[in-house]
């Protein structure tokens, strides 16, 4: 997801010139400065962005956070207890939905 000269490209390559401001703001600013920031480590970032999301009943761009947690060090086990803890706390629905997301994203990867 990163090109170590130019940073974060994600939204480079999901909008690529269509949306330049999105593009700007999600690469420079959000995940060059703002996943940087010293104060937390990308794995609290990362469980951070799967609760706000569930919450939020967001599975498109969960569907992308957890996997992103995975990669900052985030337990397969530890998501599935975080999703159930959010369900609780998020809605039944909600957390049922990401427990799905999460589901899904594991059964490619175990295969």
């Amino acid at each position: 997801m990163t090109d170590e000269q130019n940073g974060w490209t994600g939204g480079q390559r999901a909008f690529g010139d269509f949306a330049p401001g999105l593009v700007h703001y999600t690469d420079k600013v959000l995940f060059d400065e703002v996943w940087q920031r010293k104060d937390l480590s990308p794995r609290d970032r990362s469980l951070i962005t799967v609760a706000a999301l569930t919450a939020m009943g967001k599975t498109d761009q969960l569907r992308f956070h957890l996997d992103y947690a995975r990669q900052n060090g985030v337990t397969d086990d530890e998501l599935k207890e975080a999703t159930l803890h959010l369900a609780f706390y998020t809605g039944w629905p909600n957390g049922m939905a990401a427990m799905t997301v999460l589901k899904d994203i594991t059964d490619e990867t175990d295969t």
